[in-house]
């Protein structure tokens, strides 16, 4: 694997989402499990996962159908991640 910026940004991003959890977590303790519209009672940390793993195959499947303009996968992923905080 090549150690790029990019690679870099990524495992930045990682970190501060979780600690971003971290601190909503110590904020506002609990996060019950909800249930969403596919019926499964997730938290936070569930969600979170969710839209990671997601964004990570919106971006493969970027990449294997129209080729290298990630920024237009990244924005699909951000908006994904929001629709999945909400309503999942």
């Amino acid at each position: 694997m090549a150690w790029t910026w990019q690679t870099a940004a990524f495992f930045i991003f990682i970190a501060c989402c979780l600690i971003a959890m971290t601190v909503w977590e110590k904020k506002k303790p609990g996060g019950s499990p909800r249930k969403g519209i596919l019926g499964l009672d997730t938290t936070r940390g569930d969600r979170l996962f969710l839209s990671l793993l997601s964004a990570a195959y919106i971006h493969l499947g970027w990449l294997g159908l129209i080729g290298p303009m990630l920024w237009v996968a990244t924005i699909i992923s951000f908006f994904f991640a929001i629709f999945v905080f909400r309503y999942v």
